[in-house]
């Protein structure tokens, strides 16, 4: 039951923080997204994102910094293996699952439902 509510209490905290930044900045989602991103590769080049992930499991590894924080490390481990060329083929290898997952379940929910653009 811990993990649970731990997971909730670091994922809710990253949530707020992007609807803040949302309601008090101009920047846009996209921007926002960004951001996130960037934040976990450094978080997580830093071992910082570690400790989050550590007590929020799922409620940090899910969210945008989670998708940052695995880039980081999948390159880490690839550049200490196979030096500079590790830089541009451990971000792949490391976050492929996931990307692939986003892509095939999007496909799927794009077939079932009909997905239209804003007005």
């Amino acid at each position: 039951m811990g993990d649970y509510i731990s997971a909730f209490i670091i994922g809710g905290i990253i949530c707020v923080i992007a609807q803040i930044l949302m309601d008090k900045t101009k920047m846009t989602p996209a921007r926002i997204l960004v951001v996130f991103v960037t934040a976990g590769v450094i978080l997580g080049a830093l071992n910082i994102y570690d400790v989050l992930i550590k007590y929020g499991k799922a409620g940090a590894s899910v969210p945008l910094p989670g998708f940052g924080y695995a880039l980081a490390k999948a390159v880490i481990k690839e550049v200490d293996q196979n030096g500079f060329l590790g830089a541009f083929t451990g971000g792949i290898k490391g976050t492929a699952a996931g990307i692939s997952a986003a892509i095939i379940f999007g496909y799927i929910a794009s077939i079932m439902f009909s997905p239209k653009t804003k007005k």
